[in-house]
């Protein structure tokens, strides 16, 4: 299987003036992604309008088909790459607005929207409706990837429940704030390792409001390793997945083979 070069965006920092000039930026961070050989580029959470919308979230909301998704295919089209972003989601039938990410292939094509199942602070919890799937996959470049966001990868039921669907690699959009850097820098890389997958965590840098940022995005192997990693500043990270690593590390670490799922049954139905 032929290895997968991907791109993770760090940044942008601040709020876009509205969504079209947030999906303008896009536009430019997939073109510089495909002009560097990547075939995946993963964008951070809520990349089309900035996180920190406080009350604006309503007025920002799109559906999934909105303008902001169809200028992201647009573009994904042109330059021939698959893309994730991250909006706010308003559901048409419910009016429900969902934090949620979308995978568009590079022809265009959304291949898969999520919406993000653990809600994070008073913010999120005000502002969103958790999603209630909590795994969403497509097919890309023969692997199978899987859709996370932010908050929802410190869960390890949520990554584990990914491995056992067989999800090659978890694409995560993230907006991690100081001081939880130990999330980017140790939990990704350790639930990349005992789940035997590869991880791509695509953070956001500088600040928004009162918020900071940590970057630290990263592409984090099955061995427990982070073998492309940024820094604190925007940064337009590239990596490859390689499927022979995967297969291998797999073979030595059979953590999912060896599992006693009723054990773990028996204790969940007792309460601990």
């Amino acid at each position: 299987m032929t290895p997968l070069r991907i791109a993770l965006l760090q940044g942008p920092s601040g709020t876009p003036v509205d969504n079209a000039a947030g999906a303008a930026r896009l536009g430019d961070a997939i073109a510089r992604a495909a002009e560097a050989g990547a075939r995946l580029l993963v964008t951070p959470e809520l990349s089309l309008t900035g996180y920190a919308l406080g009350d604006s979230v309503q007025g920002r909301a799109e559906a999934a088909d909105g303008p902001g998704a169809a200028r992201v295919a647009r573009a994904a089209a042109e330059h021939g790459i698959a893309v994730v972003h991250g909006f706010p989601e308003r559901d048409p039938a419910t009016g429900a607005v969902h934090n949620s990410v979308q995978l568009t292939g590079a022809d265009g094509r959304v291949a898969a929207t999520y919406r993000k199942t653990h809600l994070y602070g008073e913010f999120e919890r005000g502002a969103f409706t958790p999603g209630e799937d909590l795994v969403v996959q497509a097919e890309l470049g023969g692997l199978t990837v899987g859709l996370l966001v932010c908050y929802d990868v410190e869960f390890p039921e949520a990554v584990r429940a990914h491995a056992l669907a067989g999800t090659d690699l978890l694409l995560v959009p993230t907006a991690l704030m100081s001081p939880y850097a130990f999330v980017a820098r140790t939990l990704v890389p350790t639930r990349a390792w005992e789940n035997q997958l590869w991880i791509a965590y695509a953070n956001r840098c500088g600040t928004e409001g009162d918020l900071r940022f940590t970057g630290l995005s990263a592409l984090a192997a099955p061995d427990g390793t982070a073998p492309v990693r940024a820094g604190e500043g925007a940064e337009l990270l590239l990596g490859t997945v390689d499927p022979e690593l995967l297969a291998a590390s797999r073979a030595e670490n059979p953590y999912l083979a060896d599992r006693r799922p009723a054990l773990y049954a028996d204790r969940a139905s007792r309460g601990g």
